[in-house]
């Protein structure tokens, strides 16, 4: 339990990004496929699912399908989740460390589903800064005037600027607000069940 708690960060890190990392196999073929429909000119793309797919798959050479993004999608998705699971533990330790500093259980469940959803909101601005440089790559990728360009090259043509700041704002306000409420909704469910809400492992 010891050694549990003084590498925690990094267990943390590694469950989450091996974990993605596994998951990102399954999701690319999908997102290549939400991003092409995303970014196509209307009447030029299938936006049904399955004529989507088989557009896809058919036009190969052209589109990269089936894990043409993979590399892309690893370079945002894994940071992002790292960065998801080990901020929101990292905050919650340091809310229940020295802004809450009763022990956890003298508080309210609605005041620990607080501290989740505020954890979480925190974590979720977090990754969405560190994963919208690739989530802006992987955007570009789908567009059919970058079918034969590198990743290097589409970045380059974006311009540092644009790939770090262009969509930042919107982002961060969806992320944050979406990783909140994945936390709330798992800690209302928790504490639904007689359990402890998440996080602050070392805090006790």
């Amino acid at each position: 339990e010891e050694a549990a708690i003084k590498y925690r960060g990094f267990i943390w890190a590694a469950a989450s990004g091996s974990a993605e990392f596994f998951a990102d196999i399954a999701l690319t073929p999908w997102e290549m496929v939400k991003v092409k429909v995303q970014t196509s000119k209307p009447g030029t793309f299938p936006t049904a699912l399955g004529p989507a797919l088989t557009a896809m798959n058919a036009n190969r050479a052209e589109t990269r399908f089936p894990f043409g993004s993979l590399k892309p999608m690893w370079a945002r998705q894994i940071p992002y989740t790292i960065v998801k699971f080990v901020g929101f533990e990292a905050v919650v330790e340091q809310i229940y460390k020295h802004v809450m500093t009763k022990p956890r259980d003298e508080y309210s469940k609605a005041t620990q589903l607080g501290v989740t959803f505020a954890s979480g909101y925190i974590a979720g601005v977090f990754s969405a800064i560190i994963s919208q440089p690739a989530d802006n790559l992987v955007s570009q990728m789908g567009k059919r005037e970058n079918a034969s360009k590198g990743f290097a090259t589409i970045a380059r043509e974006i311009g540092v600027r644009d790939l770090f700041i262009k969509g930042l704002g919107v982002r961060i306000l969806m992320i944050g607000t979406l990783t909140g409420l994945q936390w709330w909704i798992y800690d209302s469910w928790k504490t639904a069940m007689g359990l402890g809400t998440s996080g602050g492992a070392a805090v006790k």
